[in-house]
């Protein structure tokens, strides 16, 4: 294994901590302002398009991209990995701010893949300019989403048209009046064999019948962009509008969730960062029974147990970006699925630690650690929860044994 970075990512990676000094962290308590201005949970505050053009100015646009762009020569899952890793340590701001925002990339990354050339053109392209946003419609409240086989929502065929019925919630992004654009994943042919059954779409925002039901608050908190429940009447769109074809949503669905599952664990290790930052900060500033609370032993184990876990959890996920560049997303699966466990519990485990040392102000919102925790334990369901993942893992795992 070689996680040695190229000199092209290392150089984006002084260019972006310089920007995340001089630019990101100062914008943090002026969002907040804005985002009180506002007096909407879903509103968009200017310093997000002041950062935007700022990171276009300095070259750091789109780096998620594996494929060639305007903007970028294109970097591997292991340059990326530390370029994502920094953008969770401000996870509200850096990741837009550089056009590298979920569900944006995975959507991005779909339409490079499968779309045709009218597709690109249409909704890849401005997508890529970051002029608006996407979702990607897939889970439901009336089955198991773990497993995407189950989906309902029907797409039949009808003359030109393909129509849409069938429920969909904790869309993420979809809140937002600047999503324009949902892939969503039903089914085309409930007869088919089971992987064949499934197909994706696009569903621009305002065809008529598509309804956003109510937003979904994640333990209280309502994400800027927003987690949905949509319904589809008799939603009707051009046969155009199929993505790879009928019967090719499951297997767009497993090339889309490869490159998001990682990409949110590199995002974890950054937040986990901050808070342990965070914690080291808190702990040296604060004294009790007569001492700072950095000289209590407890405290120093959770600094110690956090720092180990952080460098075990970034190992595997290098290793897993190694090997979906060397060989491949399917020849990495097992270690994306270890990670996508892995990593999420680790920085919750940090994030919890470091509110345990900033008592009650933990659980506040005068620090940003209780936001964080509401969203990181998110991500135990997001692109497959835990159970899955280790299934996966031991099924591998037991497949050394099998006759």
């Amino acid at each position: 294994m070689n996680f040695e970075l190229s000199t092209r990512s290392n150089e984006l990676v002084g260019k972006l901590e310089a920007f995340m000094d001089e630019a990101v962290y100062p914008a943090e308590p002026v969002y907040r302002d804005q985002m009180v201005a506002l007096g909407d949970p879903h509103g968009h505050p200017s310093i997000i398009e002041e950062l935007k053009a700022e990171a276009r100015e300095r070259g750091l646009w789109n780096l998620f991209l594996p494929h060639k762009t305007q903007w970028t020569d294109g970097l591997s899952n292991l340059d990326y990995a530390p370029l994502a890793e920094i953008t969770g340590r401000s996870i509200q701001l850096a990741p837009e701010a550089l056009n590298c925002a979920a569900p944006d990339t995975g959507n991005m990354e779909v339409l490079t893949m499968f779309g045709t050339d009218e597709q690109k053109e249409e909704w890849l392209q401005p997508l890529l300019e970051g002029t608006i946003r996407s979702a990607f419609a897939m889970t439901e409240p009336d089955v198991a989403s773990s497993d995407a086989t189950n989906i309902q929502l029907s797409i039949v065929r009808d003359g030109d048209s393909y129509v849409l019925n069938g429920r969909k919630w904790w869309i993420s992004g979809a809140a937002s009046e600047r999503c324009k654009i949902f892939i969503v994943m039903g089914k085309t042919d409930p007869q088919a064999s089971r992987h064949l059954q499934q197909s994706m779409i696009l569903v621009p925002r305002d065809t008529p019948g598509l309804t956003v039901v109510r937003d979904l608050p994640v333990f209280g908190y309502q994400d800027r962009e927003g987690h949905v429940e949509l319904r589809f009447d008799d939603v009707r769109v051009p046969l155009t509008n199929i993505i790879g074809g009928e019967g090719m949503g499951f297997g767009i669905a497993q090339a889309r969730l490869g490159p998001g599952r990682i990409h949110h664990c590199m995002r974890c290790i950054g937040i986990a960062e901050r808070a342990l930052e965070l914690m080291c900060r808190r702990v040296t500033s604060r004294v009790a029974f007569g001492r700072p609370l950095s000289e209590q032993g407890v405290i120093r184990e959770w600094i110690a147990d956090s720092r180990m876990e952080i460098e075990q959890a970034r190992l595997l996920t290098y290793k897993a970006a190694w090997l979906m560049d060397t060989v491949g997303n399917r020849g990495a699966a097992v270690e994306i699925s270890s990670i996508k466990v892995i990593v999420p519990n680790m920085a919750l485990r940090v994030v919890d630690r470091s509110i345990q040392a900033h008592g009650g102000g933990g659980v506040s919102d005068d620090f940003p650690l209780a936001q964080m925790y509401a969203g990181l334990r998110t991500l135990r369901f997001a692109d497959g929860p835990d159970e899955v993942h280790r299934r996966q893992v031991a099924k591998s795992e037991l497949g050394r044994y099998s006759q």
